[in-house]
């Protein structure tokens, strides 16, 4: 499993990001807090609804979210500020709670993630783990 960032998505659905297909993407997983930035910043046309589609046809890790995984992720961003990093998103620590606690990889372009895996049990990577 591999738990795709929005940040990431956006690239992929724009075609900034090659190398990428279906085939690939078959052990992307996603949770409430993607599917909600992924689909809220999608253009009105009629792609945007396949996109939708795909998206609510994905397996959802957490879905619905605990108010434990919410509480976890007060402590990453408590925890980041306490040792001078600061996470510029809740909904990333959020995202991270899940990643975490269903031992999933996150693949991101959002620093927030970097800082994150340093200090807790994230694996996170920025670039693509299809490449060869």
């Amino acid at each position: 499993m591999l738990l795709i960032d929005s940040s990431v998505w956006i690239e992929l659905i724009n075609g900034g990001i090659r190398g990428v297909g279906p085939e690939e993407l078959i052990v992307a997983v996603t949770c409430p807090p993607v599917t909600q930035e992924v689909l809220q910043g999608l253009r009105q046309d009629r792609r945007s609804d396949e996109v939708r589609e795909s998206f609510l046809a994905m397996k959802h890790l957490c879905d619905p979210v605990p108010l434990g995984l919410y509480l976890q992720a007060a402590e990453i961003y408590r925890e980041g500020r306490r040792r001078g990093f600061t996470i510029r998103s809740a909904k990333d620590c959020l995202i991270a709670a899940i990643a975490i606690e269903t031992q999933t990889a996150v693949w991101h372009r959002d620093r927030d993630f970097e800082i994150i895996s340093r200090y807790t049990r994230l694996t996170a990577f920025q670039e693509s783990p299809f490449r060869r």
